[in-house]
């Protein structure tokens, strides 16, 4: 059995202000730590769920945060950034049997993570009228390749969002923000937790993990910078809306991903 984990930390346990989940800063080696040990206990989950292979993305940033040393054998990484449109699930194709996303956080609009973004932290993304997380994103993004989302850890208004989508997706939540802070669980909580709920979550069926993909998709990509916003409306078949905000729309998921591969 294949899997796939996508690892992002600003939905870790504990982190809190942008230095400690950026490289080469002083606050950031706890936690790179941290987020390695909560990527090491999904992979410990997966496999006592039965997973043979897994391919893991790092996903944050640089692309170049997980401390390697530790991984399994059973296991392959992809370190920095591929360029392609697939993003922070580059390598995730239909040969599969499931995906699990670690450090995950809400999205850009949200008051409940300190850190809430999505996939800039100069625009904010808006799909079909709500706003799009990055866990929306890549679910849907897995969804061109039939492979449904199993496992999300992250903070606590992110579980909610995703059980809006489909509550048989297992989650666990590290934290809840308040204003500027973050309330955290113990980080051996999320290890254990991690570990336990990935065995569990490996066990579900397939079909009921499984988010449809919608077939119509209206993209709003909304700027802190109108200036940007009318020079990237000049992307074909994209649109200018007032007074900050790109607009597309496609019935294409890969086109929405290629879209914010390009406006992001």
């Amino acid at each position: 059995m294949r899997v796939y984990i996508s690892a992002d930390i600003e939905g870790i346990t504990g982190t809190t202000v942008w230095s400690e989940t950026e490289l080469n800063t002083s606050d950031y080696a706890q936690f790179q730590q941290q987020m390695t040990k909560e990527v090491l206990a999904a992979i410990e989950g997966a496999t006592a769920g039965g997973a043979t292979e897994i391919l893991l993305k790092d996903a944050h940033d640089s692309g170049r945060n997980i401390l390697i040393e530790n991984l399994p054998e059973n296991v392959k990484i992809i370190r920095g950034w591929t360029q392609e449109p697939m993003c922070m699930v580059a390598g995730l194709d239909e040969s599969f049997d499931r995906a699990i996303f670690i450090g995950y956080h809400s999205e850009g609009g949200s008051e409940k993570n300190p850190l809430a973004h999505t996939l800039s932290l100069l625009a904010d993304v808006k799909i079909n009228g709500e706003y799009a997380s990055e866990f929306l994103i890549n679910t849907y993004a897995a969804a061109l390749h039939g492979v449904p989302v199993a496992f999300v850890s992250g903070d606590k208004a992110l579980t909610e969002h995703i059980a809006r989508y489909n509550d048989e997706i297992v989650t666990f939540a590290t934290k809840e923000g308040i204003g500027h802070a973050t309330i955290s669980v113990s980080p051996q909580t999320t290890l254990k937790e991690t570990k336990r709920l990935i065995e569990v979550a490996m066990k579900i069926e397939r079909s009921k993990l499984q988010i449809e993909l919608p077939q119509q998709f209206n993209v709003e990509i909304i700027y802190k910078d109108h200036i940007k916003a009318y020079r990237n409306s000049f992307y074909p078949g994209a649109k200018f809306k007032a007074h900050n905000t790109v607009q597309f729309e496609t019935t294409d998921y890969f086109e929405v991903l290629r879209l914010l591969q390009f406006l992001t």
